[in-house]
Parts: C-alpha cells; structure tokens; sequence
C-alpha cells in the first residue's frame, strides 16, 4: 500500500503552543503532533513518584503529564496505561460494521490515554532526561532540523525511534533479493502476499512502460522494472513518500528504468500496464500513516477506476489491488467493487487471489478476526470494455 493523500505534517504549519507550570513559572513549547492532536488544556508535572492508577485517573481526563523523571521510567508507564487500557470490557455488537466502529473507537481512546505521557525535547531534538536514547536522528527524519525546544508525546516519540530502525532495517523482499527501506510516514510492505500477486500476474505482450500510481515506497516499481518492464513511472502527492521512492529506486539500482514524479493518481499519457494498490478500506484515517490503510468515500479507488480507460492503450491492462475485507466489515456492500468497474467502462480479464499471511489473519481476539478469517487479497486484471 501506499500514501496518496498529503499528510499533516510538522514541516507544514506552525506548531500550537503546550502550557504549565512549573517553579510557581508559567511555561511553554511547541508542540509536535504527526497527528495533529491539539494539546492537552492541562498539563502537570509527572515523575518517577507518581503512581501507576493516579496517571492512568489524570490521563482519562486529559491531563497531560509532562515527565521529569527517568525516561525508562516514563516508559514502563506508559505500558502500565496499556494494561489498565485493555482491561476495560468490550462492548459486543451486532453488525462487522459495529464491531469495526466500535473497535476504531476503543483504538482511539487508547491513543488518546497512551498519549498522555508528555516528553520534553531540546532544541537539536535531544532529550533532557536521565537514562534517555539518542533519538536525534529520528526526530529530524520526522520533523526536520531542530530549531526550538518543544514537547512530544512518548508514544509519538516511540513510533518516530522504531520508524527509524525500520528505515535502517529495511524490509525483505523475497522477489526482489533485497531489501525496502520505507521512511517514517510511508506504509511499510510488510504485507508480503500482494507481491507475491504481482509477481506472478502475466504480463501484457507490451512491457514498454507501466504506471505504478501511489508508488509509497517504491516496492511495485520496482518488482515490475525487475520483471521486465523497459520504463515505470510511479506517482505519489506525498513529499515523504517520493523522497522514499527513490531513495529506494537508487538503492536497487533501478534508476535507469523507474521515474518517480509527483502526481494526482496518473501521469499525463498513455501506458499498456498501469498498477494500482489504494487503501482498502472506506473510512477517515486518523494520522497520516492511516492515508495507507483508510481511503474515505474510497476516492483513490473511484479515481482510479473512472480514469483508467483513458490513459490505457489500446488492449492494455489495468492491474488493481485490492482486499475484500471492507466487505466482510460491512464497510462496502458485496458486488459494490464490481460495479464500479463496470460502470467506468472497464472489463475484467482475470482474478488472482491469496489469504493474507499477517499475524491477525489467525489472531482469534482480534474484534475484527470473524472478517481477518475470511478476507482475501485480489488482484484483478481489467481492460477496457469494447
């Protein structure tokens, strides 16, 4: 999957300001929020005294506990609020559709309660505690060069370190012998079964160019340039993500056959193959990491689909990707997909289909495992209709 809507971000608009005091002083700092949560309206001093219960009281109400003590400490709190979060008792519902609301509900109450644990950062992004990690260099990959002191949620601050550490890691991709280095802010392909779809998918007789729309990290581009295809362009609106893209395309050595431009869903002109993997599923993302994953009123789907005729050549192939788990949620009536492609004037020329691989697929307390179990993912070749 990848990013295609432009994403909130720290380098595009001012920071709001977090209040407290501290000393019998009034202070402040900006605040980062990848998220753009605004600021807690309370904020008190927290340290390695304050109980696990009292943070998790304060935290309900939306305190914000701006930590002084041990970074290690503030840690091991923060997993604390985890467990007392979890321990509350599920609501049952009737419909998949309820059970996924209800279950993006409790999500975001956790974020909201886990994110209550404030750290403060320097200017240069370092962190003024004891026993605290060097997370500088995560810090500018998310915000970009320091300038001022500021304040973060440690659980903001978590996800920025291990972004980092998946950026070094990279992630391995069987089909390419090698490895995808996604950036912070870009879906990593850790979903490795629709690679393996499109790495199998006969190719059209002509292999001269190929879109890859919502390119993200790259990984499409370059399984279809390692394939065969003389010339992919990938598009992407995000800033992140077409920096990822091609930190990716020269890293593999594929710079020669992959173009990586900025873009609104298609380039201008016509390809013979052009590639698709939107976000499955219609609903409103909650951070910019969600644009991957939730697509509302399924835009970059309609998109695709309403526009892939005109910039196919004759007899050529559109390849869309896509999980039918929005339809076991409820989310998108069954035969709703197929109707779309119908009514832009497209046909369908073959289906393949795998059963996801990842852990909730099995995990039987998932809210959501009833329609995990069932959900498969597609890839369907479509032309267009005579």
């Amino acid at each position: 999957m990848s990013l295609t809507t432009p994403s909130p971000s720290a380098l595009d608009a001012p920071f709001p300001l977090v209040h407290w005091t501290e000393a019998e002083q009034d202070q402040s700092a900006r605040w980062r929020s990848e998220s753009a949560t605004p600021p807690p309206k309370r904020v008190v001093l927290a340290d390695d005294r304050m109980s696990a219960d009292t943070a998790y009281r304060l935290a309900c109400e939306g305190t914000g506990l701006l930590w002084r003590g041990d970074y290690q400490n503030a840690r091991h709190l923060v997993q604390a609020l985890a467990r007392r979060a979890d321990r509350k008792t599920r609501k049952t519902s009737a419909t998949p559709a309820e059970a996924f609301n209800l279950h993006r509900q409790a999500q975001a109450q956790r974020a909201r309660v886990l994110g209550s644990v404030l750290i403060p950062l320097n200017a240069d992004h370092t962190i003024p505690l004891r026993r605290a990690p060097d997370a500088q260099q995560a810090c500018v990959e998310a915000y970009g060069p320091g300038s001022e002191a500021s304040v973060v949620s440690l659980r903001e601050l978590l996800g920025l370190i291990g972004a980092h550490e998946w950026r070094k890691k990279g992630v391995e991709i069987p089909f390419l012998k090698d490895r995808i280095h996604p950036h912070y802010g870009v879906f990593s392909p850790v979903r490795g079964e629709y690679i393996d779809l499109l790495a199998k998918a006969p190719l059209p007789s002509n292999t001269a160019l190929a879109f890859d729309i919502g390119t993200g990290t790259g990984v499409i581009a370059a399984v279809l340039a390692r394939r065969g295809v003389d010339r992919v362009i990938g598009t992407d609106q995000d800033p992140r993500a077409l920096t990822c893209a091609r930190e990716n395309i020269d890293r593999l050595g594929l710079s020669a056959k992959v173009d990586i431009m900025q873009a609104d869903l298609f380039p201008e002109g016509k390809a013979p193959l052009i590639v698709c993997n939107p976000p499955w599923v219609p609903a409103r993302p909650s951070s910019p990491i969600e644009h991957a994953v939730y697509d509302p009123d399924s835009r970059m789907l309609k998109g695709f689909l309403t526009g892939l005729a005109a910039h196919l050549e004759p007899g050529g192939e559109g390849w869309l990707i896509m999980s039918d788990l929005a339809e076991y949620l409820g989310l998108r009536a069954q035969g709703e997909l197929q109707a779309a492609m119908e009514g832009a004037g497209l046909r369908v020329i073959g289906r393949l289909e795998v059963k996801p691989r990842h852990p909730k697929a099995t995990d039987d307390s998932d809210p959501l495992h009833v329609a995990r179990q069932a959900e498969l993912t597609s890839l369907w070749r479509l032309g267009v209709r005579a």
